[in-house]
C-alpha cells in the first residue's frame, strides 16, 4: 500500500514538492477548496485527511488547529511537517503524548531575517528615523531638539549605554545578541529552556523576567507560542518596564495583550513599542495601534521577508523530513520541533519502512 501524504494548507511553491513525494510512491490528497480563507480547511476535513494518512503536510492554517481530536483519529500518523517556523496551529503535547513527530522549518534566511529586522526596528525607534525623515520633508526646517535619538552603547567617556533585554535566547535571540556584540550595550536574557553556556557564548547576562523589564530600555521578545507564552507580556509586566522603555515583539501577536500594550501606550507608561505581528492578523482597520503615530512602529507579519527567504528555502526540509519518517527513520533532529516524542515514535515506527513502494518508483 502506498504512503498516503495529506497536504493541509498546500502552497504554490511547494508544487515541486508534492510531485517529487508522488514520483517517490506517495499518494498525496489535498484539501478540498474552497476554504472560508486560503488556508484554512475545516476541523472535519482535518480529521478526515488525517484518519487515512501516514503524514500531514503544510503550512500555517489559523482560526482552527490540527488538535488532539484530529491527532487521535489518526492511528497511522508518523509525522506532521510544516514549512513554517510555528507550530502554535498543532497541539504538540498531544501529538507527544501520541508519539507523532511534528516538524518545522528552521531556516536561517527567516530567523537571521528576524534578527535584523529587530535589529533595523529597535533603530527605526531609538534614533527617530521617521521622524526626522517627515520633518525635513514636510516641514522643510533644519534640526530640532525633538529629534535627538538614543546612543545605543558604551562611550570612551563613561556613558554606559542601553540596556537591551532579549526574552527567548533560541536561535532568533541568540543572533541578534551576536548583532549587538560590537555596539557594547548591556544585553539581558530570559530563557529558562537554554543552558548557562549559551549565555556566555553570545554575551548576554542571564536574569529572570520580572529583572529583564524593570532593568531594559528595550525588551524583546523572540519566543514560541504556546500555554506558558500566551499573554506572557501584560497589564502587570508593562507596568514593570520604564516609562522610556520600548517593547519589540517579533515572535507571536497573542504572545501581548495586545488591549494592555494599547493602554500602557496611551498612559504613557512605556515610550513605544515595534510590532511585525498582532493578536488578530490582518490588524482590523479599527485597530487603535493604527492611530497611535510614531510611538508605534507597526509591519504586516513579514519582518523575515527578504529576498531567498520565505517558505521557500524549508520546503526541502520538510520534503525530506517525510521521506524519512515513511522509511522508519528519525528526521534531522534539528528540525523536531517535539523531541521528547522520539521515545515513543521510535516504539511505534522505527524500521518499520513504507519505502517498498517508494523504492520501486525510483
Amino acid at each position: 500500500m502506498s504512503p498516503k501524504v495529506f497536504v493541509f494548507s498546500p502552497i504554490d511553491a511547494a508544487a515541486e514538492s508534492y510531485r517529487e513525494l508522488q514520483a517517490r510512491g506517495c499518494e498525496i490528497s489535498v484539501a478540498p477548496r474552497p476554504w472560508a480563507s486560503p488556508m484554512q480547511p475545516s476541523p472535519a476535513e482535518l480529521v478526515a485527511g488525517a484518519k487515512v494518512s501516514d503524514v500531514l503536510l503544510g503550512s500555517m492554517i489559523y482560526n482552527t488547529t490540527i488538535s488532539r481530536d484530529v491527532l487521535e483519529s489518526a492511528d497511522r500518523l508518523r509525522l506532521v511537517a510544516k514549512y513554517s517556523i510555528g507550530c502554535e496551529d498543532i497541539d504538540v503535547d498531544a501529538a507527544t503524548e501520541l508519539g507523532i513527530l511534528v516538524s518545522y522549518g528552521p531556516t536561517e534566511s527567516n530567523w537571521g531575517g528576524v534578527a535584523e529586522g529587530t535589529l533595523a526596528n529597535m533603530l527605526c525607534l531609538l534614533k527617530k528615523i521617521r521622524e526626522r525623515d517627515r520633518y525635513l520633508k514636510t516641514d522643510g526646517a533644519w534640526r530640532d531638539p525633538s529629534l535627538v535619538g538614543t546612543y545605543v552603547g558604551a562611550r570612551a567617556d563613561g556613558y554606559q549605554g542601553i540596556t537591551i533585554g532579549i526574552v527567548g535566547l533560541g536561535r532568533v535571540g541568540s543572533r541578534l545578541a551576536d548583532l549587538l556584540r560590537p555596539w557594547r550595550a548591556r544585553v539581558l536574557g530570559c530563557d529558562p529552556y537554554v543552558p548557562e553556556a549559551r549565555f556566555a557564548e553570545h554575551g548576554v547576562e542571564r536574569v529572570d523576567l520580572q529583572m529583564l523589564l524593570a532593568q531594559s530600555d528595550v525588551v524583546t521578545l523572540h519566543v514560541f507560542l504556546n500555554r506558558e507564552t500566551r499573554h506572557m507580556i501584560g497589564a502587570p509586566e508593562l507596568e514593570r518596564m520604564k516609562r522610556t522603555a520600548i517593547l519589540l515583539n517579533a515572535s507571536r501577536g497573542p504572545v501581548v495583550d495586545e488591549a494592555a500594550l494599547v493602554d500602557a501606550l496611551q498612559a504613557r507608561q512605556i515610550a513605544g513599542a515595534g510590532l511585525d505581528v498582532f493578536e488578530r492578523e490582518p490588524l482590523p482597520l479599527d485597530s487603535p495601534l493604527r492611530g497611535m503615530g510614531d510611538c508605534v512602529l507597526l509591519s504586516p507579519h513579514m519582518i523575515s521577508n527578504n529576498v531567498g527567504s520565505g517558505v521557500g528555502p524549508a520546503i526541502g526540509l520538510a520534503t525530506e523530513a517525510v521521506l524519512s519518517a515513511l522509511r522508519g527513520e528519525v528526521p534531522d533532529k534539528a528540525i523536531i520541533f517535539n523531541p521528547d516524542a522520539i521515545p515513543r515514535w521510535t516504539e511505534r515506527f522505527a524500521g518499520k519502512s513504507l519505502v517498498t513502494a517508494v523504492s520501486a518508483a525510483t
